[in-house]
């Protein structure tokens, strides 16, 4: 805008001057507005005037309570390298504080590098940068922009980005000291992901080798105390909400606390009273039902109270955002209902917020390194969480904060702090990052909390069997080459031995397809029969893993076919009961891979998925990455038996063979996830000899013994000369001395490394 006002000025200018004589009271009006065009303020980022727009957003953000402290800010930051900023939610933290990191490093032409803030959510860092770059009154992807996954809207302009935490993590791999930045902002420090973690415990190696750098930390009041501790010398600035919130709690437990959430929206929408709600909800999946039930129940409320639209916002920012239509013409009152979980504090932009419903119950993730799968644990929030809601409504002066749990409870039952995510999370993807910066002198990681021991343990001996690490524990080449694939590294080993195998097309579809949400959508209830029916379409009786490929080839020419591309797509989509937002992002992930793959001048097969032989070499590059993920039909019922432990689970409801008769003995899998019904996800049957032919011998040797593993043996002892020879060579010509010694367990390999 500001450039558009600015030559309409001048256009203006120029054409009075060309086209009519200068009488003496028209050189007056010109002389007049050549003084205000010196009176114009120019943006020192871009060198344009001001627009209209910047000082009505200016007097906006002034309003804000962090602009109480601006100046102090200043002085810290002159003062010292690192500074923490401790304050409530929705304080105008994050959309502010860059903003005058930007002003401090103006004068200084950035010598010692631009800006960047990271965000937990993909939705927050661009939304931040839209608003950002609007304020400043400067082009998006130019002064201002943003990183995200398979998206970086930058250019050699950009002053300041923001990015997600693992998007900033990344970059360090090809610029370990992260040259390009002269100050680095780590926001929403409080949610403890393991990106972050790990940012906090390199950047201290960081700040000693770049004395110039400058690091600000931003997090709750709750988390900032043991963050100042961690760190030396730092400034602590205090920042608070300028409203108290009308607290609400319940005199018990509630039942289902869902239901409950669900009765009390309800509720408050029937009392007549204006303003939007937020409820927080215990997962995602309780997300998707409370969305469904608000759509279904929409038309039997009053329409003299208005539309109630609901708007889920998904933590985990692997599900599409449905914002309501602003065009839709609508002649009542339409309150937003906003549906979050966890973590969710902040995806909640909208000012219009006046009450919340906090059920103060979540479910999480944590990974089991023992059996390899994550499990799902219902718990309270803890009292941090609690706080944070309840400070959303800081931005409404007359919010009220509805607990579904008595104040006891919040005094009895909660922790102060959340689990720390590194502690719950699966390390093998961060050891093989941090082998990877080894190399270039940072591997040492100071992690504020402390890894599991027993976590490390298991993601060390992952990495050793799939060849990533050398003889005295550090990063192999192969496994130089695994870390730059932004996937899991047993994925990416299967990505590589594509190469070897001629399947390199199909497998990056198939990376893609799995890295990205599931595109299976769940029917609405009684529409069941014509989703599976819609499925058959697909199905390829080799297993999941080529019918994502099948689904993919299938919404890749739904749009070459399309004539006006986005609704045609979404119709599709919504025709065969997919999810097109997931496949929108496969599409980005693979061509992300693709790109790798020929910078790294990897060979690159032509396609050839159909033909009999290509099915074996894809199976053969899967077992390659997955043939830690191998389960035996016991019972010749479904139930599934894993090689690497005890445990028993069915096959995933989507799977093409849980609706029919042919359950095969062997499968590999991509997920195995314990709950209420222990299943595996995204299976394709495969043969005995298969495995013993790609499973390296000594992950074989150190298989608990069991009737599966027996009938491995007798395959083995089966084998011809040469294909035994075969097995036992390593891939990509890695040479290993502990093969000569098979009675060395992995946990002493791990030990020793």
């Amino acid at each position: 805008m500001g450039e558009m006002d600015c030559l309409a000025f001048y256009s203006e200018k120029q054409c009075f001057s060309e086209l009519f004589d200068s009488t003496e009271e028209e050189e007056m009006e010109e002389e007049k507005m050549v003084r205000y065009a010196e009176d114009l303020e120019i943006n020192p980022f871009d060198r344009l005037p001001y627009s209209s727009r910047y000082y009505k957003l200016l007097k906006e953000r002034e309003k804000l309570p962090i602009w109480q402290v601006k100046y102090a800010f200043m002085e810290s930051l002159h003062h010292h390298q690192v500074v923490i900023i401790s304050g409530d939610a929705k304080t105008g933290k994050s959309s502010q504080v860059p903003q005058w990191c930007a002003e401090f490093l103006l004068p200084d032409h950035f010598q010692h590098g631009a800006i960047v803030c990271t965000q937990t959510h993909t939705q927050t860092a661009v939304w931040l940068a839209l608003q950002v770059a609007d304020e400043m009154d400067v082009n998006i992807g130019h002064e201002v922009g943003y990183m995200v996954a398979c998206e970086n809207c930058c250019s050699s302009e950009t002053i300041l980005r923001y990015s997600t935490d693992d998007m900033l993590q990344r970059e360090m791999m090809s610029n370990p000291l992260l040259t390009n930045y002269g100050i680095i902002i780590l926001d929403d420090v409080h949610e403890r992901t393991v990106p972050t973690d790990v940012l906090l415990g390199l950047l201290k190696d960081v700040l000693i080798l770049r004395p110039e750098l400058k690091l600000i930390i931003m997090a709750s009041p709750q988390t900032s105390s043991k963050l100042q501790a961690d760190y030396d010398c730092v400034s602590l600035i205090k920042v608070e909400s300028k409203y108290q919130t009308e607290v609400v709690y319940t005199c018990g437990i509630q039942e289902d606390h869902f239901l409950s959430a669900l009765k009390l929206l309800f509720e408050i929408h029937n009392s007549k009273e204006r303003g939007d709600i937020v409820v927080f909800l215990a997962c995602e999946q309780e997300i998707r039902k409370a969305y469904q039930i608000i759509q279904q129940e929409g038309p039997n409320l009053n329409p003299d109270l208005g539309e109630l639209v609901p708007i889920p916002l998904y933590p985990s920012g692997r599900e599409k955002i449905l914002m309501p239509n602003k065009e839709k013409p609508c002649q009542s009152y339409r309150r937003k209902v906003l549906l979050t979980t966890s973590f969710g504090e902040s995806l909640v932009w909208i000012k219009t917020v006046a009450f919340l419903i906090d059920t103060g119950i979540e479910r999480r993730k944590v990974y089991n390194p023992r059996i390899r799968a994550d499990m799902a644990v219902i718990q309270p929030i803890s009292k941090s969480q609690a706080e944070m809601r309840k400070q959303i409504l800081g931005i409404s002066s007359s919010g009220k904060c509805f607990c579904l749990y008595p104040e006891e409870f919040s005094h009895k039952e909660m922790k102060p702090f959340p689990p720390v995510r590194i502690q719950e999370s699966s390390l093998t993807s961060l050891v093989l990052f941090l082998k990877r910066m080894d190399i270039a002198g940072l591997g040492h990681c100071d992690f504020i909390d402390r890894p599991a021991p027993e976590s490390l343990m298991q993601a060390l001996e992952e990495l050793d069997y799939l060849a990533a690490l050398d003889n005295d524990g550090n990063l192999s080449e192969f496994g130089i080459i695994m870390s730059e694939f932004p996937v899991d590294p047993q994925l990416s080993k299967a990505i590589l031995a594509s190469c070897e195998f001629d399947c390199v097309e199909e497998m990056l579809t198939i990376a893609a397809m799995v890295t990205a949400p599931g595109c299976f959508l769940n029917p609405p209830q009684g529409t069941e029969e014509i989703a599976i029916a819609c499925w058959q379409k697909f199905l390829h009786p080799a297993g999941d893993h080529f019918t994502l490929i099948n689904v993919y080839k299938a919404y890749k020419e739904a749009c070459t076919n399309s004539t006006s591309h986005y609704y045609d797509i979404e119709k599709w989509c919504q025709d065969y009961f997919l999810n097109c937002s997931a496949l929108k992002m496969a599409e980005a992930i693979r061509a992300e891979l693709d790109d790798i793959m020929r910078r790294i001048e990897l060979p690159i097969s032509a396609p050839a998925f159909g033909l009999k032989e290509n099915v074996l070499r894809i199976k053969k590059a899967l077992l390659s990455g997955y043939f830690m993920q191998i389960a035996r039909d016991v019972d010749g019922s479904g139930n599934y038996l894993m090689l690497t432990h005890r445990q028993v689970a069915q096959l995933h409801p989507l799977s093409i063979y849980y609706n029919t008769r042919r359950i095969p003995e062997w499968v590999v899998f991509h997920e195995f996830r314990i709950a209420e019904n222990n299943s595996i996800k995204i299976t394709s049957a495969i043969s005995p000899d298969l495995f013993v032919e790609l499973a390296p011998q000594y992950y074989f040797s150190n298989l608990p013994a069991s009737e599966s593993k027996a009938i491995l043996q007798e395959v083995i002892s089966h084998l011809s000369p040469i294909s035994a020879t075969n097995k036992e060579q390593k891939p990509h010509g890695e040479d290993r001395e502990y093969e000569k010694c098979p009675q060395t367990t992995a946990e002493q390999r791990c030990i020793i490394q």
